[in-house]
């Protein structure tokens, strides 16, 4: 059983973390949320309520929200960033600040799906270069097929808990395990962060098919395809295979690239339908990780010289500006291969 009075810090209060806080604080701990806006706390404070992420939800009223993150993580045995991934490396160094040295007692842990630009690292990367070993017990990815939307309602949900450290993936399988909240741990967490990360890239071509008029033929060889290359790039990378196979690979794979409360898929929707993407980006009111996760991906393909034609044909499309139905054209009419291939 969780000890009721452990206490964890969340910190960033979109849809994703706010829920995950509000779960937790369902399962008997004591749970704080930081925010950078004021507005935003207030409201969870007084009206139990985030309606720019989640318009129709009401928070438990013993969560409590601030903007002082050294209020939040103060005394916390699990600090969990759900922040986008752009601002992991900053908040991890607030972080670092803050947390006295020689203090191994706290678990770091992150919720968030990407790959940082420029640099390519993964999310647990940037943590454990930005707060100091001595200050944590452990980093785990925890992550898989699961939207805020259908969790704030209980709908039954499995993702995982990854780490090298299996003492602190097992901490956090403890905290979120509920009737409708299954963790599995895992010590891949190559394997279980990239694949979060290069799924958001597969759910933007799975939108386009979609606002272009595409059925249930082309999402499936969509995903099918797309998961071939994920892995491909992934076990380059360092991750195990059949983590690809798992919750974080192909389970996260088929929500994001099937289900209307994906950011991304329906920002490919909107792309498919012929808008511009700037003024998609605009009107999503919410970071689309599956932009900024395609440019590093190709870039990454590109240093390991893995071939990743659907992920190309999508970077075409964003960053040069290349019509969504001739690059569609263009992976159709490839020289015709053996599915058995996995190499180049």
């Amino acid at each position: 059983m969780v000890a009721v009075c452990e206490r964890i810090a969340v910190i960033g209060a979109g849809s994703w973390g706010s829920v995950l806080a509000n779960t937790l604080v369902l399962n008997g701990l004591k749970v704080r949320i930081w925010s950078r806006r004021q507005e935003q706390v207030d409201e969870l404070n007084n009206l139990h309520t985030n309606r720019h992420y989640l318009a129709d939800f009401e928070y438990d009223s013993r969560l409590q929200a601030t903007t002082e993150l050294k209020k939040v993580i103060e005394g916390a045995t699990v600090i969990l960033l759900v922040v986008p991934t752009k601002a992991i490396r900053m908040v991890s160094r607030q972080i670092a600040a803050l947390l006295a040295p020689n203090d191994k007692k706290t678990v770091i842990a992150h919720a968030s799906k990407g790959l940082e630009l420029g640099t390519h690292k993964r999310i647990s990367e940037i943590i454990a270069e930005e707060i100091p070993e001595d200050r944590r017990n452990g980093i785990v990815a925890l992550s898989g097929p699961s939207h805020a939307e259908e969790v704030a309602c209980h709908d039954l949900t499995l993702v995982t808990a990854a780490s090298e450290n299996q003492e602190a993936a097992k901490h956090i399988q403890k905290i979120f395990m509920n009737e409708y909240f299954r963790v599995y741990t895992n010590s891949d967490i190559i394997g279980v962060e990239l694949g979060a990360a290069f799924k958001n890239i597969i759910a933007l071509g799975a939108g386009a098919l979609h606002g272009l008029g595409y059925g249930d033929d082309a999402k499936a060889a969509l995903i099918t395809r797309g998961l071939a290359e994920i892995a491909r790039l992934g076990v380059a990378l360092g991750a195990e295979p059949l983590t690809f196979i798992g919750l974080t690979g192909v389970g996260d794979l088929i929500v994001t690239c099937t289900s209307v409360h994906s950011r991304n898929w329906r920002a490919g929707d909107q792309l498919g339908r012929g808008e511009d993407l700037k003024k998609v980006v605009a009107n999503m009111g919410m970071v689309i990780e599956g932009i900024n996760t395609t440019k590093a991906a190709y870039e990454l393909a590109q240093q390991e010289k893995i071939e990743m034609p659907i992920t190309e044909a999508i970077y075409d499309v964003i960053y040069k500006g290349r019509k969504i139905k001739d690059a569609i054209l263009e992976l159709m009419k490839r020289e015709g291969r053996s599915e058995e291939e996995t190499k180049n």
